[in-house]
This record gives structure tokens, sequence and C-alpha cells, in this order.
């Protein structure tokens, strides 16, 4: 077994921040191609109609100082119009359309700040629109994926790793990334198109009152380097800290039970608010430092402004610049500046971008301990032959081992039951049976086949297994009871329903087997879930069979019953039961008898009351128990 520490999601384990995860997730957008081209062609667009509109202010506020100083040149004297014209540069051409075209030339620019809004408007819905879907699709991918792989992860990840954590990752860390690929990768774009298209209009308008803002630019950038720097950590923080949160929301809405049985309301209550003030105390800090960063920006922004203010007067005075470019200059600073508060935005997204990423690809990224090898075969239909061949195995962590040293071997058609105190190893020898784990020395081997040599999926189909913690899924008890056959017929669920002695009380039900259980069916009770999950067991019609106490959640009555359709069922099947008391394995072709991970004592009921001390122990102690319920056993007995 590789004993690898798996990967753990978050801690103090986690590796330094880095864009890997991030830059990763791009290469899912082209599934989308087609859609995020729409989206970035319809950013182009859209920001060239917004690059428009200073030059169209220009002529507009042009065309209006112009035809005014016109309009007063025409009502002094011909004598010295010549000499006006002369000294402000116009032809007597220009002189004629100032003074004739200047109405004109402001409905027309009026006319195109129209057209580029309605132009602007409609390509920004369509960037905004494709560039969801492509998030979307996006986030649908991860999610998938995340699924598909937490649902392949071994035994050994889940035992490390805590629920809530987990679900985290496939919601509030898929949307983070899903907000930057669609909101602030486009966001970002735009702004350096806006701020480099300006920065030449810029240099081609007036070059000389462009050095002027110049050495600003790259104090901003070194800013938001700092501030993505700072920034990556914190987010991470926050999501660590919002899974421990989730954690114990799941823990407690799973165990409510337990809670109010021992008055715990209280106590779980304050580790709940311990850990949203966790949450909250670290969303502040993130919050203060980008309070900081966006003022700082502004006033970055607002030197820019003041020293465009002093050096373009200047020009106004000399005559060097009118008051048309002027506005156009500032209108296009703008288009400078406020790209560097959309980065500043943008450093926000991609700082929590980054850090869930990064958590994503955590556990895509996770080796599963078992897994299908290169040149695994299809197990093919089996006899049921089992054998433990010097098999030791030990958990992750635990230098003692839970099995050590295990050889037995079950034949076609036996019962082999287990029995021994808690932690003997019996629930260890039976999660090995279908690789829940691998050994970690040893062989375990179905006809002659190690299981290790064929896929898990050829393997698992032809073992059923009931476990001791019943799982039911929200649905009806139908679904439940084919869910490891969604194809089988009524008449086949039926039947084992009957077998498992389930039949008469789901009839009972006013909608039959339609009837819908809760969360994990928390509207039946103990005894017809086990019944359930049996009949889902049998259903498969297995050659090998695991029952893990699977009569602990019934009466004795009950489990007697139980027994009796069992014993007929396990007709034929290689079948491995474990059960607390002997009453139920009594008539076990093979007692394995199990203490701190050896088999210290193994044979049939009979033999092993004269030969195990251990066995006849615990025989006669459970007789004591049992003894109230021998009427109710012979009762139950005489009614067949």
């Amino acid at each position: 077994m590789n004993m690898r520490r798996p990967h753990s999601p978050g801690g103090a384990g986690t590796p330094p921040m880095s864009m890997k995860g991030l830059s990763r997730s791009f290469s899912l957008l082209k599934n989308y191609r087609g859609v995020a081209f729409l989206a970035y062609f319809s950013l182009f667009i859209s920001t060239a109609a917004m690059l428009m509109v200073p030059q169209i202010t220009q002529n507009i506020i042009d065309a209006i100082t112009h035809g005014l100083m016109a309009q007063k040149i025409a009502e002094i004297p011909a004598a010295f119009q010549s000499m006006a014209l002369q000294k402000l540069g116009w032809t007597a051409e220009q002189f004629a359309r100032y003074r004739d075209g200047g109405v004109q030339a402001v409905i027309w620019s009026g006319v195109l700040i129209v057209l580029f809004a309605i132009a602007r408007g409609l390509f920004a819905f369509s960037q905004g629109y494709n560039a969801e879907r492509v998030s979307q699709g996006v986030a649908f991918d991860l999610r998938n994926r995340l699924f598909e792989k937490i649902q392949r992860l071994s035994f050994s990840y889940h035992d490390q790793n805590q629920t809530g954590q987990l679900m985290v990752r496939a919601t509030d860390d898929v949307d983070k990334v899903r907000l930057f690929l669609g909101q602030g990768l486009l966001i970002a774009l735009q702004a350096v198109v806006l701020l480099v298209a300006a920065l030449i209009i810029l240099s081609a308008t007036n070059y000389r009152l462009m050095l002027t803002i110049l050495p600003i630019l790259p104090v901003a950038m070194a800013v938001f380097f700092i501030f993505s720097r700072i920034a990556q950590p914190l987010f991470l923080q926050v999501q660590q800290k919002l899974s421990r949160l989730n954690t114990i929301l799941q823990e407690n809405l799973a165990g409510i039970k337990v809670i109010k049985a021992f008055v715990q309301e209280p106590v779980q209550k304050q580790r709940f608010n311990q850990a949203a003030e966790d949450l909250m105390s670290q969303q502040i800090k993130v919050s203060r430092t980008f309070s900081f960063l966006f003022p700082f920006v502004f006033l970055i922004a607002n030197l820019g402004q003041a020293l465009i203010q002093y050096a373009g007067g200047r020009q106004i005075i000399e005559g060097t610049l009118s008051i048309g470019e002027w506005q156009k200059f500032s209108m296009y600073l703008f288009y400078v500046f406020f790209p560097l508060g959309q980065l500043g935005f943008v450093i926000n997204q991609l700082a929590q971008a980054s850090a869930s990423a990064n958590r994503i690809y955590e556990i895509l990224d996770a080796e599963s301990e078992v897994k299908n090898k290169p040149d695994a075969i299809e197990l093919p239909p089996i006899q049921g032959r089992v054998e433990f061949r010097n098999v030791t195995f030990r958990y992750f962590g635990s230098n003692e081992p839970a099995l050590d040293e295990i050889s037995f071997i079950a034949e076609p058609g036996q019962t082999i039951a287990l029995l021994g105190a808690t932690g003997s190893g019996k629930s260890t020898i039976i999660n090995l049976i279908p690789r829940f784990y691998d050994v970690t020395s040893g062989s375990v081997r179905i006809d002659g086949y190690d299981v290790r040599d064929v896929t898990i999926e050829s393997l698992r189909r032809q073992i059923g297994i009931v476990l001791q913690d019943t799982t039911l899924f929200t649905g009806t008890i139908r679904e439940n009871i084919a869910f490891g056959k969604p194809e089988a017929t009524q008449e086949e669920i039926e039947a084992a329903a009957k077998a498992a002695l389930a039949h008469d009380f789901i009839m009972s039900f006013p909608e039959g087997y339609e009837t819908r259980v809760g969360e994990r069916g928390t509207t039946l009770s103990g005894g017809q879930k086990q019944r359930i999950a049996i009949a889902r067991a049998l259903l498969l019609n297995p050659r090998i069979l695991i029952l893990d106490d699977s009569t602990s959640s019934v009466d004795t009555v009950t489990e007697y019953q139980i027994q009796q359709a069992l014993n007929r069922l396990m007709e034929g099947r290689t079948s491995f039961v474990i059960a607390q008391r002997i009453s139920t394995v009594r008539n076990a072709d093979q007692i394995l008898v199990l203490d701190r991970g050896k088999i210290v004592a193994r044979g049939r009921h009979e033999d092993l009351l004269e030969e195990s001390p251990i066995y006849a122990e615990i025989y006669h102690s459970q007789l004591i128990e049992d003894a109230p319920a021998v009427a109710a056993l012979s009762g139950a007995s005489a009614a067949e």
C-alpha cells in the first residue's frame, strides 16, 4: 500500500501561493472558444466606441468656440476682419465654414455620439452576456471534474479530509474562479486596451502634455504589484476559514439528534460563533487592505489630473492648445486613470481566484491510493473463492497494524463469520475485499486473481455490501433498492424486498414503493432502513455478499426473521458476516475470532466452544444477555 500522505485541503501545509492553478483554469476556455470570441470581439467594439467620444466632444467644443469667434469677427468692420483672421491663422474659407456651419457641426456630432452610445450599449450587452456564458460553462466543467475526482478518491483521502472543506472547494472556490474568468479577465483586458489606446492617442495629440503624466504610471503599477502580493495569502486564509465554518455547519446538521440528546447546543453555538468570528475578522482584514488601495489609486489619479490642469492651462494661455483639445485630452486622461482603478478591482478578483484555483487543483491533482493499474484486466464472472494470503494492513498515521499476517480461505458458497471486540480488525477485513483500501503487504485474491490486478469496477460489481451505517438517498424506496441496478424491473425489486422482509412494511405506506424517504432515510426506522439496504445488495445477485453487522438496528424478533431469509439467500454465495451476537453466526462454515488484528481462533461453532476460551466466554455472556428474548424467538420459530 502506498502510504504517502494524501493532499490536504488548506491548512498549515498549504504550499506558497502561485498563479499556477489559475493559469491551468484558462485551458478550460478552449471548450467555449466560439462564445469567448464573441465576448472579446464585443469588448473591442464597445471599447472603440468609447474611445471615439472624446474626439467628437472636441469637435463640438471647437465648432461652438469657432462659430462664436466667427460671428464676432463678422460683426467688426471689413477692414479689420483680415487682420483678425491673420492673427487666428484662419483662411477665408475656414472663416466662412465656421460662421455658417457651427450649428450643423454640433448637430452631426450629437448624432454621432448617440450612434456610438447605442453601439457601445449593444456590444457591451453582448460582451457581458457571452462572458457569463463562458464563466458558467467553466464553472460547470470544474464542478463536474471535482465531483468526479472526489468520487474516485480512495477512502484514505476521505479519512484525512473533512466533508465541509471539500464542499467549499466545489461551491465557493469554483465561483471565485468563475467570477474572474467571466468578469475579471474581461475587465483586465478592457483596462489594458483603454490604457494603451489612450496613451497612444494622447501622445499623438500633445506629446508635451503626455510627458507630464508619464512618470505617474510606473508608480501606480508598482502599487498594484505590491498589493497583489499582499492580497493572495489574505484570500487564501479567507477560504480556509470559510472551509472551517462550513465543516462545523455540516457536522452539526448531520449530528443534530446527538447534539440535542446531549444538550450541547450552547457548546456548538460557541464553536460556530468562534469560526464565524475568525472568518469575519479575516474578511475585515482583507477589506481594510483594499480600502487603502483604492483611495491611494484615486490619489495618484488626482495628482495626474492636477498636473494636466496646470500644464494644459499654460498651453491654452500661450495659444498652443485649444479648449476643445484640452477637453479631449482630459477625457482621454480619464481613460488612462480609470483603467488603473479597474486594475485595482481586478487584483481583488485575481487574488481570490488564484487562491481558489490552487485549492481546487489540490483536489484534482490528488493521487488516489487505490486505482486501476495501467494493465488491469476485467474480472470475469467469479465463483466466489476468497483468499487472504499473509495480509498486513496499517491505516495512515498508525504505527500499529490493523491486520497482522492474516491468512484464510473462503471457498465458494461458504459463510465466513467475523467475531471480535471493537477495533479487532473485522471491518478492515471486509474493506479489503472490494478494495476500499489496498493491503500494506500480502494479497487478497478472488478466484486466484489478486484484487489489485483487476479493474475496480468489475470487482465491485460482483460484490453485494450492506454496511453497518445504513445510507439511503433522498428519493423513493424503489430508487434506493435499485441504486446499484437502475434498470431493474419492478418484479426484481419486489423479489429482493420480499427476500429482505421489507415488502410488507413498504406496501403499508400509501404510496408503496414510490414512497419518498427523507434525507439519509430519516423518515424510516432503523430496522426499515437496514432491510432496504439488504434488498439493495440482494438485487445485484452477487457471488460475494458482505454483511457488516446488518441486523444491528432491528429488534430480536426481526433479527431472527431477517437471519432466516439471509440463510436461504446466502446459499451458493460466499458470504462474510460481521455480527456482535453469536446467535446470528453460529451456523457459519467458518468463524474467525479476531483480537488486535490477529486471528486468535477459527473453526465452526461447536469446535470453538471447546477449543477457544475467548469464544466460549463471549458465547456464555451473550446467553445471559439474550435470555429475555428466548421466548420471543421460540414464538417466531413456531409461527413459521
